[in-house]
């Protein structure tokens, strides 16, 4: 089977969405479409630490009951919680319950904003890591990589100063969420203006 089919609105797309109207439309309006919104991007690090070992689908299926109990991912807000935010969301089953991931999201809130103090925002900070050329164009699954030079550097940088969950794996997934690598198989229609994102991210914050 491709790794590339027609889905039902016509357009060619990566296959690993279809069949999952919640899990296309993430496809086709956020996955790797370059972002840089503060709060954006400190959400999508929280979620790739919480979807270790889990699939992307059970965490993007939980988002909204995340975002409630995370004050919408809004680091500032965070940041302040503490013993009794915790312990409602271990009650929460519509989140994932796992005390570790839920206390490295509050501990990596702060980080955040240390981070946005000293460069003005997680964006100037982030893409920095990311690649300035891309890398040869996947276009099988089989070409995908799960962790990269890049991701491991961005990997390493991260725990120095003190933020939890962020694997070269996690953060692999992250920058490819994030539109840092871009990660859209060859013949879906979303690669090329995903692409051009990326590289005006890339210049706007190179370093």
């Amino acid at each position: 089977m491709t790794d590339v089919l027609v889905a039902g609105d016509g357009r060619r797309k990566c296959r690993w969405p279809l069949g999952d109207d919640l899990y296309e439309s993430y496809h086709d309006t956020e996955w790797g479409r370059g972002w840089e919104d503060d709060i954006v991007l400190y959400e999508k690090i929280a979620l790739e630490g919480f979807q270790a070992g889990l699939s992307w689908i059970t965490v993007l299926r939980k988002r909204a009951a995340f975002r409630e109990e995370f004050a919408g991912f809004a680091p500032h807000l965070v940041v302040t919680f503490g013993d009794r935010e915790v312990d409602r969301m271990l009650g929460n089953s519509g989140i994932i319950r796992h005390r570790g991931k839920i206390e490295s999201a509050i501990n990596n809130a702060g980080r955040a904003l240390e981070m946005i103090d000293e460069f003005g925002s997680l964006a100037a900070y982030l893409w920095r890591f990311a690649p300035p050329v891309a890398p040869t164009a996947p276009a099988t699954y089989a070409d995908l990589a799960t962790a990269t030079e890049a991701s491991t550097a961005l990997s390493k940088d991260l725990k120095r100063r003190g933020w939890s969950f962020v694997g070269p794996t996690t953060m692999h997934a992250f920058m490819q969420a994030a539109g840092m690598v871009n990660d859209h198989l060859v013949g879906c229609w979303a690669r090329d203006p995903c692409e051009a994102r990326r590289v005006e991210l890339v210049g706007r914050y190179a370093g």
